[in-house]
């Protein structure tokens, strides 16, 4: 009996001496990771284009409930309205007069592979999220040949010009995006993940299910916007089954979902040879059928539901995302973070977002100027237009947005004061040369 109370004694003793010292009135110690990371890019869609944002006819109801738990930014743009251009600035952070990716396109005769070095060289997020721990997963449009030109540790791409092997996701299968979270989801080391959910919808080919465009084929629609529309609803239900995904495994709640659009769309129904394309005001242009977006962000207990209307680009996602992983850039970045702003602690410190539109095949890949189309402003309601080689017959265009929120009526020459003072301060951001 002696010999075990002195055993008892003694293991008392040397777990006293080992076992950490906690007082109960100090939370237990977790490792400093991030939250997992979503980013769903929409592909060739109009800002106006989803239930949350009023469209009288198109159902999104999946996007709609992401909008309802989110904050939610209206008043979103892409600082480019051309999709490789466009998604190179949200991977980066950077516009695309300073990441060079300014084309879908090399000159003709150029070969496309001497354009991938510049994603190589970019700051490109999942290669910063690395550095935190991150491993991340590439579906969808990619235009930078095989996915690890982005730093991505998994991917679908491995060569092709709008992403090949990835364009299979939403439209064939959502497996690659299970089989990832098996993988990596729930992983015993604790280290988060970032997902690039970008399938090509409602993109061209317009295809979608019969069950849904039979629902969109109403008397009086033409055939061209009832596919469109219809597109729209089959990548919202994609978008639900992802989703869905992070609720069954229990991901939702530390998990970072953002939303936009890479460029946008307004479907053509003229009879005309581009008929079946885009409208010109749309996809391509300076306007805001090519460059408005709706801006989603959903970080349960971190975010404050709800519209804001801050003006937003796509070059802000980069350092939202980073500071959400507690990841700092490699060289500065021209966007702000969204965190702030998103849990209601306050507007953002900007009145004005600039952009710039560039030739499909590029002049000149070592020299964005040379590619240059349009740039742009928006300050508060007002948005300046400058074409690049400005005559008579191609002058600035300025709208007053709350008034005419399609741009239907060019007010350049009633404002020629608010002209001068939007070209100085676009000038000041970058001017052209």
């Amino acid at each position: 009996m002696r010999l075990l109370i002195a055993s008892m004694i003694l293991a008392s003793m040397l777990f006293t001496a080992v076992a950490p010292s906690v007082r109960s009135d100090e939370p237990a110690a977790v490792p400093n990771v991030g939250p997992n990371v979503v980013l769903i890019l929409s592909d060739d869609q109009a800002w106006t284009d989803f239930g949350f944002m009023g469209h009288a006819a198109i159902e999104t109801p999946r996007i709609d409930r992401l909008a309802s738990e989110s904050a939610v930014f209206p008043n979103g743009y892409v600082p480019t309205s051309l999709c490789r251009a466009s998604l190179a600035s949200i991977v980066t952070g950077l516009y695309p007069h300073e990441h060079r990716i300014t084309s879908n396109d090399p000159p003709d005769g150029v070969d496309r592979r001497k354009m991938l070095p510049l994603m190589r060289k970019a700051p490109a997020l999942p290669r910063l999220l690395a550095g935190s721990g991150y491993r991340s997963l590439q579906t969808g449009k990619w235009w930078e040949g095989h996915y690890e030109n982005g730093g991505f540790t998994d991917g679908m791409t491995v060569s092709g010009r709008h992403g090949e092997q990835g364009l299979a996701i939403g439209r064939k299968t959502m497996q690659p995006i299970a089989d990832f979270l098996d993988k990596h989801g729930e992983a015993s080391d604790g280290k988060p993940f970032f997902i690039w959910y970008a399938p090509m919808m409602p993109h061209e080919p317009h295809n979608p299910p019969t069950r849904l465009l039979e629902k969109y084929q109403v008397e009086g629609r033409h055939e061209r916007l009832a596919k469109y529309y219809a597109m729209c609803e089959w990548f919202d239900e994609t978008v639900g089954t992802l989703l869905d995904e992070l609720d069954r495994r229990k991901l939702a709640e530390n998990t970072l979902v953002i939303f936009c659009v890479d460029n946008g769309w307004i479907q053509d129904t003229t009879s005309n040879k581009r008929g079946g394309l885009y409208a010109p005001k749309s996809k391509r242009s300076p306007y805001d059928g090519g460059l408005r977006t709706p801006v989603l962000v959903r970080w349960p207990g971190h975010m404050k539901a709800g519209k804001y209307a801050d003006l937003v680009s796509a070059i802000d996602i980069a350092p939202t995302v980073l500071a959400a992983a507690g990841a700092k850039p490699s060289a500065k970045l021209p966007g702000v973070s969204l965190l702030d702003t998103a849990a209601g602690k306050g507007p953002l410190a900007r009145d004005a977002i600039f952009g710039e539109v560039f030739e499909h095949d590029a002049i000149d890949i070592d020299v964005p100027s040379k590619n240059l189309m349009f740039r742009w402003i928006r300050e508060k309601n007002w948005k300046l237009i400058v074409p690049v080689d400005e005559s008579p017959d191609r002058s600035a265009e300025l709208y007053n947005l709350a008034a005419d929120p399609h741009e239907e009526k060019n007010v350049a020459a009633e404002h020629a004061d608010r002209v001068a003072q939007l070209r100085k301060r676009l000038d000041a951001w970058w001017s052209g040369k």
